[in-house]
């Protein structure tokens, strides 16, 4: 028996506030554990997009559902103990520890575990994104890609099924976007990220939706959607 899609966006609408349509009719259906890239141009509509899926934002009509579920239908603990999101704009204490501030990912699920459990579950997100060696620095003596490390292992200490992710690889240099994307890779759980490099998607993505003034232009497995027509409808070279 075929397993319900995980995550399922039914005809997304979104208008700007002087009435501009953002996205329009947007649909699609993705399986639990997929990793699904979010491309386009510039003012496409990819990060609201991701916030309308998430539920940063609601959309002006249609519905997202995660794991069967309406996301207008679950409050804002229940989404924390499902979804994760690591935005462009996370801006921590700069007094942090950085063991500290991944902690404060564990506050959705404060009540799963004992205090000893939460410490040894911290030290095992710790080692994923290879943060260990830093628990004890401060995020304000941090490299960008150290920082960036941190968020996500922020947002893993959520335990999350679902993940976000704003363009986690901008401004990083060329090996510390392969380590980020290797560690996506490697979580097991369903991830849906914006990038701007198409080279970078094959390497990591399973699936990838095409956005265009706010439509869908492609959506599905990469080898399918990436191909000269529909990257040529999309970006226009």
């Amino acid at each position: 028996m075929t397993a319900p899609p995980f995550l399922v966006a039914r005809n997304v609408d979104f208008f700007a506030p002087g009435g501009a349509p953002l996205l329009q009719d947007v649909s699609f259906d993705l399986d639990q554990g997929a990793i699904l890239a979010i491309a386009g141009p510039n003012g496409a509509g990819k990060t609201t997009l991701l916030n309308i899926l998430c539920g940063a934002a609601d959309a002006t009509s249609g519905d997202v559902l995660v794991g069967g579920r309406n996301l207008k239908a679950m409050s804002a603990t229940e989404r924390a103990r499902v979804i994760a999101v690591v935005g462009q704009q996370e801006l921590p204490d700069g007094r942090l520890f950085l063991r500290d501030y991944v902690a404060l990912g564990q506050i959705p699920v404060q009540a799963d575990r004992s205090a000893k459990q939460h410490d040894s579950e911290l030290r095992r997100i710790l080692e994923l994104p290879g943060l260990e060696n830093l628990a004890d620095k401060k995020m304000s003596v941090l490299s960008g890609g150290e920082r960036q490390r941190a968020h996500i292992a922020r947002a893993l200490a959520q335990n999350p099924s679902l993940l976000f992710l704003d363009e986690p690889t901008n401004h990083l240099d060329p090996d510390a976007k392969g380590r980020m994307l290797s560690l996506v890779c490697a979580l097991g759980i369903t991830v849906v990220m914006i990038v701007h490099d198409l080279v970078l998607i094959p390497e990591f993505a399973t699936h990838v939706a095409l956005l265009n003034s706010g439509a869908l232009t492609g959506f599905g497995p990469v080898a399918d959607v990436l191909n000269p027509e529909l990257v040529h409808e999309t970006f226009g070279v």
